[in-house]
């Protein structure tokens, strides 16, 4: 179970450096950075599963190719374009906040499955993240930071946040469980095949940006800010896409549903972390509270999930 904790915190560490992609780059689209991040990990993914090309082929069956697609689709493409759309809208803040519930979604998805506890049993440590959870928000709204977009926008970027929440949370709980029924692929293999399908997509969803027409930058964007914008991009797809996947899967295999499903709270929690650097400033007393909450949250849930063996094992300071 400790191996399954490590790598789903070292996901959460990727993906919460991903989050500040579409902060520190407004002037490129969501659609712009999806296509292009996910094309790219298409790319990477087949190189990746070209030694490995054999030993897929045998085990992949045309069950697994929808649910692959699927996968992609709502997980991947749909996420992160709703997700990078309520950060330019409303701000890392507020977004992180709304998808900082995935602890919780997640859980509650994962209760009827084997391994799982009971509602009650993690009552204290769910309520525990939502208390930091409410932290931020409040914070969020109340605190002395200028307001940067209209009522108008803040609403699209509050829903936008709340669609990823919803696909993501499916997407980890579906995957889940299908990892379980499929323990032929190891996490290497999946990741490179959801990659592969991802890519296909992703440039599928560049020709139909071009297609339709959709402004792919909001303004002029200078040379620097596109060699930016192509560091970033392979970045997200080599990190946050294909090594951040894998580590998430190993994870899954190792760990019951309800306790990934609090583990994902790591990627809120570095989204902040960086947002601090970023804003070159610490935490406000709410914000620091709001941490300090989540992580205990999350150490007791690990704490209701471990064996007396593990139990015995772990640092004092892993909960009570």
């Amino acid at each position: 179970m400790k191996r399954g904790i490590s790598y789903a915190g070292l996901a959460g560490t990727i993906w919460g450096m991903v989050l500040m992609v579409p902060q520190v780059m407004p002037a490129f689209s969501p659609w712009l950075l999806s296509a292009v991040r996910f094309t790219l990990y298409g790319v990477i993914s087949l190189l990746l599963a070209l030694p490995l090309a054999g030993r897929i082929r045998a085990k992949l069956q045309a069950e697994d190719v929808i649910m692959l697609a699927v996968l992609s689709l709502v997980g991947n493409l749909l996420y992160f374009i709703l997700l990078a759309a309520a950060i330019q809208l409303v701000g890392i803040a507020p977004a992180s906040l709304i998808v900082g519930v995935l602890p919780v979604t997640i859980t509650l998805l994962g209760l009827k499955d084997e391994g799982a506890l009971s509602l009650r049993q993690l009552a204290w440590p769910l309520l525990m993240v939502l208390a930091g959870i409410v932290c931020i928000n409040i914070d969020t709204f109340t605190g002395s930071h200028p307001a940067t977009a209209s009522v108008a926008d803040r609403i699209l970027g509050v829903l936008a946040a709340l669609g990823a929440l919803a696909s993501w949370s499916w997407f980890a709980s579906r995957n889940a469980r299908y990892l379980r029924q499929r323990p032929c692929f190891d996490s290497h293999e999946w990741s490179c095949l959801l990659g592969m399908v991802t890519g296909v997509m992703g440039g599928g969803l560049w020709l139909a940006g071009n297609w339709l027409g959709l402004p792919m930058v909001s303004q002029a964007v200078s040379h620097a800010q596109w060699q930016l914008f192509w560091v970033a991009a392979t970045g997200c797809a080599l990190g946050g896409s294909w090594l951040a996947n894998a580590l998430w899967y190993a994870a899954a295999r190792r760990l019951p549903p309800t306790l990934s499903g609090q583990l994902i709270v790591f990627e809120t929690l570095f989204a902040l972390l960086y947002g601090f650097v970023w804003l070159q400033r610490w935490p406000r007393p709410l914000e620091l509270a709001s941490i300090l909450l989540l992580l205990g949250g999350v150490a007791w849930a690990v704490r209701r999930h471990a064996t007396p063996a593990e139990e015995q094992a772990m640092p004092a300071w892993q909960g009570s």
